[in-house]
């Protein structure tokens, strides 16, 4: 039992684009994979590199890698990066189908952009107490 637990945990190095060269973007999308269910562990190891252990039968390579590409991160496109990531969607869906693991993360996803919205600063906040919301 302990070795299947273990085969469930995933250890990943996410990396990003070198440009544009002075952000730090490690530390920007720790902030947004840190708060997804299935994520154990989210760290930057290096400016360009986010460190991420996850539980493949709650979150997917995959979907973590969408969710940054459509919060506007930009992955890294070199041959070899591009390859181990295609080998990674490969084995974690393939694991996921013997186990026999539905399809992950559709709360997941809305959470993550739920989260998102309320943490940004916009006009469409009602400053108003809750009890004086149902008047106009």
């Amino acid at each position: 039992m302990p070795d299947s637990t273990i085969e469930m945990i995933k250890q990943r190095e996410i990396r990003f684009s070198a440009l544009p060269p002075e952000r730090q973007v490690a530390e920007e999308a720790m902030g947004v994979v840190s708060e997804l269910h299935g994520v154990l562990y989210a760290a930057p190891s290096e400016r360009r590199i986010l460190t991420v252990h996850y539980d493949v039968s709650l979150i997917t390579r995959e979907f973590i890698d969408t969710l940054l590409r459509e919060c506007g991160f930009h992955l890294d496109n070199t041959l070899m990066s591009k390859f181990t990531r295609a080998l990674h969607y490969y084995t974690e869906e393939a694991l996921r189908a013997n186990l026999g693991v539905g399809d992950c993360c559709s709360n997941t996803h809305l959470q993550v952009y739920v989260n998102r919205y309320q943490q940004l600063r916009h006009g469409c906040r009602d400053r108003r107490p809750e009890h004086w919301r149902e008047y106009l």
